[in-house]
């Protein structure tokens, strides 16, 4: 057994910037989850998602910036770019839902997307924990369990995905809003489903390395 750390020549540098990089996917989501709730200041959620998204491109430049500066010595340069490349999505796709959120919103009074957001709050808490978790060693069983409640998770949100599509379309005399309401679930399934992705390269390391 042996920890990530020890396959980096800058071990906490390449450690320090991965843990980062999955706590900016967690802030850009917890912002978007408090966007969605009621009382949410849309303004200051909408600036943390901003700074997140910048914070993530910013942490992705500078892991491959390092991992041509380090030499690797048992897990392959291609997965670590994947898991980097994976990473910076999640909080790309938070922030293009809450884009089109802030412009339409006024017009989807009395949906509630705070259900569905906090799913994705939580895949991207359990995707830290992987990443925490791939540092302390290439251990099979506890990252299994953590890809099960990330995939449990995805079965949550396609379910919630498909539960308001009668009312939308059979009780709806609003095609507009019946239309812009199922763009918004659909990106944050796209969101969550980027989180799986995470959790997939993640695990795929370390079924390859274990």
């Amino acid at each position: 057994m042996f920890s990530l750390q020890t396959l980096f020549g800058n071990r906490d540098k390449v450690m320090g910037l991965l843990h980062a990089s999955s706590d900016a996917a967690c802030e850009a989501a917890r912002a978007l989850d408090q966007m969605t709730r009621s009382g949410g200041n849309t303004a200051a959620s909408m600036a943390i998602l901003t700074a997140a998204r910048r914070r993530e491109k910013e942490l992705a430049a500078a892991i491959s910036e390092e991992l041509v500066n380090t030499f690797v010595t048992v897990l392959d340069r291609e997965d670590i770019e994947a898991m980097n490349a994976a990473l910076y999505r999640i909080p790309k796709a938070v922030e293009k839902f809450a884009a089109r959120y802030v412009l339409v919103s006024g017009h989807l009074t009395g949906i509630d997307f705070s259900p569905r957001t906090g799913i994705l709050l939580t895949c991207t808490e359990v995707v830290a924990s992987m990443v925490q978790e791939l540092d302390k060693g290439l251990r099979i069983h506890p990252m299994r369990k953590l890809q099960v409640h990330l995939q449990a998770l995805e079965g949550e949100a396609d379910r919630l995905l498909l539960e308001p599509y009668g009312s939308l379309y059979l009780a709806s005399n609003d095609p507009i809003r019946t239309t812009l309401t199922k763009d918004l679930f659909e990106a944050i399934e796209k969101a969550i489903d980027v989180c799986r992705d995470v959790g997939n390269v993640i695990y795929s390391i370390v079924l390859k390395n274990s």
